[in-house]
């Protein structure tokens, strides 16, 4: 018996020895998301999936894992405020042709976009929508139990949208009934609002998603019209709010933007048309705008896309004006990228046209780690390399200050200190 139980205490000294394993990882470059500035020479501690400790003075413990990065920079992984996991969009852009899936079959054509999103540096991504409800809260789960790699996932479950508007499964014959999940966001009135969020926030969804204008990628849709109204949107923010959840607003119509501002969304995505008036509202109240660039040159190239999407896309300029005025105000500015619109491989190009649209190349990074993190409501856990953050950590080869594009080329990444890509 005293034979037996020594046994067994050493196999749990052993079993807490390997739970325990400290990496260090050295750093040349590191950039310090939260100051906006760059250190040198850095040793990062790493336990538990939890940052212990970041210095230059760091003592490395003797039977530590070592990561050499020295010859790299080094930064927190990223973050996507705006992205669409679920689905088959890159290869089937036709939203009507996910009535030939099943909820199931939509999950399961989703599990490679985790992957390829994580493998590019982005171990965080805001999710805000799809047209199978809740799918995205089972995907969300399903990564966080180890089912397969992906981002630490926050989800909208479903789209909150008028009838026949931006977030419904439009196009379809009116004599055609939809399935229970295509429609569980449709909402016509405050109380409508309220109880459609009631839903969502019962149903597990991190944040509401809200659709106040017409969309580019839906058929029978005017994106210069607003959708919903000012009522509705306040209903839908303070039954969110009432749950600890924050709105994201769909934007492209100034007159819907306002409304969205006026009622307290924490976002506006895509922000297309905005005027003086609508950056001063946004800076006076601190809400964000995730802008989605680039989503503009990927619809232009893609053969698959529908003809009435291709029409409605003219607005490429207008929108880049938009992004310059606001970045020009000092407007909060998060990353996003719309992905699957351009394809879920190269998540990194957005950069590219937030310093095109005047931000440097520090202010586009913090973009998509510290400011990110703040929107998300998310800062104590992710967006910098702290100690007592989940270690979350990328880096690339080369200066991503002196050339964003490096940002396409993401070498090392390991989310919660599993390393998934690199040394």
């Amino acid at each position: 018996m005293r034979s037996a139980l020594l046994s067994l205490t050493a196999a749990l000294l052993l079993a807490g020895g390997a739970r325990a394993q400290v990496t260090a990882i050295r750093a040349g470059r590191l950039i310090d998301a939260d100051a906006g500035t760059v250190l040198t020479n850095q040793v990062i501690l790493v336990r538990n999936g939890e940052i212990t400790a970041v210095g230059a003075n760091v003592a490395i413990p003797k039977d530590a894992k070592v990561i050499d990065l020295s010859g790299m920079t080094v930064m927190p992984g990223l973050l996507d405020m705006h992205s669409h996991l679920v689905g088959a969009w890159v290869t089937d852009p036709e939203p009507l042709d996910e009535l030939r899936r099943t909820a199931a079959e939509e999950a399961y054509v989703s599990i490679p976009n985790a992957k390829t999103v994580l493998m590019e540096g982005f171990t965080t991504v805001r999710d805000v929508g799809t047209y199978r409800a809740l799918v995205d809260v089972a995907m969300r789960d399903a990564i966080a139990r180890g089912d397969f790699p992906g981002p630490r996932m926050y989800v909208a479950g479903a789209y909150v949208t008028i009838t026949g508007g931006a977030g419904a499964m439009t196009g379809v014959s009116p004599d055609v009934g939809l399935p229970w999940d295509m429609t569980y966001g449709v909402a016509n009135s405050p109380w409508e609002v309220r109880e459609r969020v009631r839903k969502l926030a019962g149903n597990g969804a991190d944040l509401i998603k809200v659709l106040v204008t017409g969309a580019i990628l839906t058929h029978n849709s005017n994106h210069l019209a607003r959708e919903f109204t000012l009522e509705e949107l306040q209903a839908a923010v303070d039954e969110a709010h009432n749950f600890g959840l924050k709105v994201a607003a769909h934007g492209h119509n100034v007159n819907g933007i306002k409304n969205a501002i006026r009622a307290g969304v924490a976002s506006i995505e895509h922000g297309t048309f905005l005027d003086s008036e609508a950056v001063a509202m946004m800076k006076e109240r601190g809400t964000y705008l995730v802008p989605t660039l680039e989503v503009h040159s990927c619809i232009q190239v893609n053969p698959n896309l529908p003809k009435d999407f291709l029409a409605h896309d003219t607005i490429a300029r207008i929108h880049l004006e938009s992004f310059r005025r606001a970045v020009k105000a000092g407007v909060k500015i998060a990353y996003g990228t719309d992905n699957p619109v351009c394809s879920f491989k190269y998540p990194g190009r957005e950069f590219e046209y937030m310093v095109q649209g005047g931000m440097t190349p520090m202010q586009a990074l913090q973009a998509a780690t510290s400011a990110a993190a703040d929107l998300l409501g998310q800062s104590a856990t992710v967006g910098s390399i702290k100690p007592g953050k989940h270690a979350d950590i990328i880096a690339v080869a080369g200066d991503p200050l002196k050339d964003i594009a490096i940002m396409q080329n993401v070498a090392f990444v390991m989310k919660a200190g599993t390393v998934y890509k690199g040394p």
